[in-house]
């Protein structure tokens, strides 16, 4: 069975820093992209970041460029996204998911006060 779990969502305030985690598992991690995605309350669902297989190549929102930096540890099946200087829009449920069938795990949350 495909998972994916991400962690490490939390409170933290306006300029802060959150690292997330997303622990694959079913799948040859190492022979797909992955993205992170995130909902803010009320809003639709928006792409944050990508990476390749390999981690090769990356890209960001422009909401996040500067900020978020994408990375993976294929002998770990991990995804993570580190979050530099925060900022209360950056407020939503944040997924990890695998674009390739459509894979989207269970979300974390990120609430970021002002």
């Amino acid at each position: 069975e495909v998972q994916l779990q991400a962690s490490g969502g939390g409170l933290v305030q306006s300029g802060g820093s959150l690292r997330l985690s997303c622990a694959a598992s079913g799948f040859t991690f190492g022979n797909y992209a992955m993205t992170w995605d995130r909902q803010a309350p009320g809003k639709g669902l928006e792409r944050v970041s990508g990476i390749g297989s390999s981690g090769e190549s990356t890209s960001y929102a422009d909401a996040v460029k500067g900020r978020f930096t994408i990375s993976r540890d294929n002998a770990k099946n991990t995804l993570y996204l580190q979050m530099n200087n925060l900022r209360p829009s950056d407020t939503a449920v944040y997924y990890c998911s695998r674009p390739s069938g459509s894979i989207r795990g269970q979300g974390t949350l990120v609430t970021v006060s002002s």
